[in-house]
């Protein structure tokens, strides 16, 4: 039977529902900028910028501003859009290797691995890992 509770639910760790900064961070600042408005905010200040040019005489000042913002934005966001997709492509895993294990008896619950802490993950690998070594597709008592 499908089981109605979080992934986090069934992984023992010590920072069981516990995010660390840097994920909530990523996590938020993914969310962010792949909004529309975003988009349009980040258009919009480049418009204003290239309207300023003739008011700064185009100098290498002006030139300067544009080119610092986006290189630091672009430096910082590789991070944390890496950072993102690291712990996507694990939960993705993850998933996959529950349906491998035994498409019959699949756990509902993996569905929800993306929200794990990094230790979750982990540690919800090792139990997937065990599950196959030592042959029981319904996973016994981690249901």
């Amino acid at each position: 039977m499908p089981s109605a509770l979080p992934a986090s639910a069934f992984v023992e760790s010590p920072e069981n529902g516990k995010q660390g900064w840097f994920r909530r961070l990523a996590i938020k600042t993914a969310d962010l900028s792949g909004r529309p408005i975003t988009f349009a905010a980040a258009v919009l200040i480049v418009l204003v910028w290239a309207v300023s040019g003739p008011i700064f005489h185009y100098s290498d000042t002006w030139q300067l501003v544009i080119n610092t913002g986006t290189t630091i934005v672009t430096f910082l966001m590789v991070f944390l859009i890496q950072a993102t997709q690291n712990r996507d492509t694990a939960a993705i895993q993850l998933k996959l290797d529950e349906l491998i294990i035994a498409t019959k008896n699949a756990r509902d619950m993996i569905a929800e691995a993306e929200d794990l802490s990094d230790e979750e993950l982990a540690l919800l690998k090792k139990q997937l890992k065990d599950r196959k070594a030592h042959g029981t597709p319904d996973g016994g008592s981690d249901r």
